[in-house]
């Protein structure tokens, strides 16, 4: 059974009102993971925006069969599968418990339904999606650039 308190736990939530999030509750599903579980995966339909309650999920993309990235660790209290907010998304990652994990889900469609209704709802939703989107772009840009700083052609042209 999922409750208030439960999504008051959420980063993205917990500016909400109860009210608002009484209007969340009948849409949540709770679901339990063991370690190396696939909440979901690379190129399948996104349908549900995932929030997790406890435990450790990494987001990954495996490159070959010998190589897998792991683009993000998302811990608890935050939230992940962010293509099921856009119509017709396919998941852009899989999505592996590294540790035993309940997550909450939430339909998509279902979701944005609420924030069109509600606009104050979607906006604080959204601010608070801009500004995780903004720390993981700039966490990314940040390792692209380690990256390339040590690239041997990189280093050549710098004189390195």
């Amino acid at each position: 059974m999922v409750s208030i308190e439960d999504l008051k736990k959420i980063y993205l939530l917990q500016n909400l009102s109860d009210e608002i999030l009484e209007r969340i509750l009948p849409i949540v599903n709770a679901h339990q993971f063991k370690e190396r579980d696939v909440v979901f995966e690379k190129g399948k339909k996104a349908d549900n925006f995932f929030l997790l309650k406890r435990g450790k999920v990494l987001l990954e993309i495996e490159v070959s069969e010998m190589v897998v990235i792991s683009l993000n660790s998302i811990k608890s209290g935050y939230s992940f599968g962010w293509s099921a907010l856009i119509p017709g998304s396919s998941y852009a990652s899989y999505a592996v418990c590294s540790e035993p994990c309940d997550v909450l889900s939430i339909p998509g469609d279902r979701f944005l339904e609420l924030l069109n209704q509600d606009h104050t709802m979607g906006y604080i939703f959204m601010g608070g999606m801009a500004q995780i989107l903004k720390n993981r772009l700039e966490k990314r840009t940040e390792q692209f650039l380690k990256v390339m700083s040590k690239h041997p052609d990189i280093l050549k042209l710098l004189g390195s």
